[in-house]
């Protein structure tokens, strides 16, 4: 798997996705506008880039903890996929579940990308699944009991 990240700027205010710190898994993603979201309300921000995904790999668009956690401003649509073959401009959906408005301003962090692997599999029909110690059980199934046990 080639493991180079190409990105096009189509914007002079946009910025390369970068890591804050060696090791960070995601990539940080910049605004290229300044917006105000109002409390419960969503808007699109772009951030002034294309990229070509190595093969194989989808982008993983997500919050930023300090966002979140300051500011109660998340990613609507957390993870949001771009898929491989994808080449228009990375755009962000970003809410404001805060109680005061929220101003996105020119170059801020507001998402972080993260490149993972995308398995290809075949799908077919089939009558019978194999066992597994799970089963049917969902919805919290795991350790319900033990909380309604008490």
């Amino acid at each position: 798997m080639d493991d180079v990240l190409k990105v096009k700027l189509l914007h002079p205010d946009a910025q390369l996705p970068q890591r804050a710190n060696p090791g960070d898994a995601g990539l940080d993603l910049y605004s290229i506008e300044e917006k105000n979201i109002a409390p419960g309300e969503a808007e699109l921000i772009r951030t002034g880039i294309a990229i070509e995904l190595p093969r194989r790999t989808e982008a993983q668009v997500r919050p930023r903890s300090g966002l979140a956690l300051k500011h109660r401003v998340t990613v609507l649509n957390s993870p949001g996929t771009i898929d491989e073959g994808y080449r228009g401009e990375i755009k962000v959906i970003l809410i404001n579940f805060g109680k005061t408005p929220f101003k996105v301003e020119k170059g801020m962090r507001i998402a972080q990308m993260i490149i993972a692997p995308v398995m290809s599999v075949t799908v077919s029909v089939t009558e019978q699944l194999a066992e597994s110690e799970r089963g049917e059980g969902g919805f919290g199934s795991t350790g319900i009991t033990k909380i309604n046990e008490k």
